[in-house]
C-alpha cells in the first residue's frame, strides 16, 4: 500500500451564486515510501490545492485521502508530516533557534528534545553560525533553509514542500537540492511541488504532471519520456500539456 494515496480527489470552489472553479478533478495517485515524488504544472494547475487537501487545510468536494493508512485529519498522520509552504510567514525578530522552539512547542515536543534537535537541524541546514541573527537579517536562501529546518522539527516521515526553490539563486537551489537528497537518503519520503523542471529532473524518483486541475500523467521520468517520445523533462512537459489542450478534457477525465 502507498504511503500517501488519493482516490477520485476533487475540489470545486464556488464563487458567488452561479460560478464554480474546478481546482482539482478526480485525481487518483499514490506515493510510495522512500521516494521523492514531484508534482509539476503551470500556475493554476492544482498543485497547491492538492497539497492543501493532503494536509487537511481545506476539505475535498469528493474523493478520499489516506496517509500512512489514516485519513488526512488523523493526529497520527499529522505528527508524521513536515510542511514548507511557498510563502511562509515568520516573526522577523525571532532568531533561528527561537523559531524552531516555537514550532516544536506546537507539536508538544519536550524542551530538552527541541534543544537537541535545534542544534542538529541548524547544522544540517548550514545556519548554525547564524544562530544569533534575527530572521529579519536572513537572506531569501537562509529563510528557505530555516523553513526547512522548522518543517523537520517533529522528525517527520513525510516532508511536503511547495515551491521550495522559488526566488533562490543557483547556489541556493543547489544547496536545497543537495539537502533534499540527503534527507531522502536518511529515510524521508518527500512530496515536492514545483514548476522548476530542472530541479525536479535532478531529484525526483517519480513525477505527476497537472494542468487545469487534471492529473495528465504520472510515472518515472524515463518511462514517461519513452511514452511521449520526449527528449527531456521540458519536452515531456510541453507535449503532455499540448496533448490535453488538443484532445480535450475527455481524455483525462
Amino acid at each position: 500500500m502507498a504511503l500517501i494515496e488519493t482516490r477520485g480527489l476533487s475540489k470545486i470552489y464556488t464563487l458567488g451564486k452561479n460560478r464554480q472553479v474546478v481546482a482539482l478533478n478526480n485525481v487518483t495517485m499514490g506515493i510510495e515510501e522512500g521516494e521523492i515524488f514531484g508534482i509539476l504544472g503551470p500556475n493554476g494547475s492544482g498543485k497547491t490545492t492538492c497539497l492543501k487537501l493532503l494536509l487537511g487545510i481545506i476539505f475535498p468536494t469528493e474523493g478520499e485521502i489516506e496517509i500512512m493508512g489514516e485519513n488526512q485529519y488523523s493526529v497520527t498522520a499529522k505528527k508524521n508530516i513536515g510542511f514548507l509552504p511557498e510563502n511562509p510567514y515568520y516573526y522577523d525578530y525571532l532568531t533561528g533557534p527561537e523559531i524552531l522552539k516555537f514550532y516544536g512547542k506546537l507539536f508538544d515536543i519536550p524542551l530538552s528534545v527541541i534543544s537537541t534537535r535545534t542544534e542538529e537541524l541548524l547544522h544540517l541546514v548550514g545556519l548554525y553560525d547564524a544562530r544569533n541573527l534575527t530572521l529579519r537579517h536572513y537572506s531569501k536562501g537562509m529563510l528557505e533553509r530555516i523553513g526547512l529546518a522548522a518543517s523537520l522539527i517533529n522528525d517527520p516521515k513525510i516532508l511536503i514542500l511547495d515551491e521550495p526553490t522559488t526566488g533562490l539563486d543557483p547556489i541556493g537551489c543547489k544547496e536545497t537540492r543537495d539537502l533534499l537528497i540527503k534527507l531522502n537518503q536518511a529515510g524521508k519520503t518527500i512530496l515536492l511541488s514545483s514548476h522548476f523542471l530542472s530541479e525536479v529532473e535532478r531529484v525526483c524518483t517519480r513525477i505527476a504532471i497537472f494542468h487545469r486541475g487534471y492529473l495528465l500523467s504520472s510515472g518515472t521520468l524515463d518511462g514517461l519520456m519513452k511514452d511521449y517520445q520526449a527528449e527531456n523533462l521540458e519536452d515531456l512537459f510541453v507535449k503532455t500539456i499540448e496533448k490535453f489542450d488538443t484532445q480535450g478534457k475527455q481524455e483525462f477525465a
